[in-house]
């Protein structure tokens, strides 16, 4: 069992709406592994509704797992690195469309600005990717975050190879073991699945 008790875990979700429920499952496996969560949702997975579900179905279980806090705007989530208010800060699920954001240093949302603030503290972020080109166009900003210092991914590989060869999904049920190596300094190994 993970022990993260007491780690103040920053838990971001992007728009991949098919993986919300993985998402949710995982910002509870943290929470039980002893983490204070500080929720964080995008624009658009806070207000899109789809054949996955309405958003107050995942936003209100999420709320509840960061005790009622839920920061959904570019001005709620900038305070997070000058106010110290996480020690890591997780990306789950981690979209191609963030991937390029990241990589190439637009703060247009609440993601990427919470990101932002919390890396100028130098501290962990880590990504559970889950993007449909990330063999393809999103390849290069991948790579490129693969190279920088306080990026860590949780474990992944394609989800489908067959009828969606360029897809990588992240196994999200590592989010807590890829937490606790981040905090140390490590990439929780190996990195690349055979399948997810």
């Amino acid at each position: 069992m993970i022990d993260l008790t007491g780690i103040r875990l920053g838990f971001a979700l992007t728009g991949s709406f098919c993986n919300a429920q993985r998402a949710l499952d995982a910002a509870q496996a943290c929470v039980q592994a002893g983490c204070e969560l500080l929720p964080i949702v995008s624009e658009h997975f806070a207000s899109v509704r789809t054949r996955f579900g309405a958003p107050e179905s995942f936003l209100e279980p999420l709320a509840a797992l960061g005790g009622g806090r839920l920061i959904r705007s570019i001005a709620e989530a900038e305070p997070i690195g000058p106010k110290d208010m996480t020690d890591v800060l997780a990306v789950c699920p981690c979209t191609g469309n963030l991937l390029g954001k990241l990589a190439n240093g637009i703060t247009d949302g609440t993601v990427p600005m919470a990101v932002k603030s919390h890396l100028r503290g130098g501290k962990p972020v880590v990504l559970c990717i889950a993007t449909n080109d990330g063999l393809s166009a999103s390849a290069r900003n991948l790579g490129d975050l693969l190279n920088r210092r306080h990026y860590y991914f949780v474990p992944f590989g394609q989800d489908a190879p067959a009828s969606k060869p360029t897809s990588l999904v992240a196994d999200f049920s590592l989010l807590p073991g890829t937490v606790a190596a981040a905090l140390s300094g490590q990439q929780l190994q190996p990195l690349l699945l055979r399948q997810v």
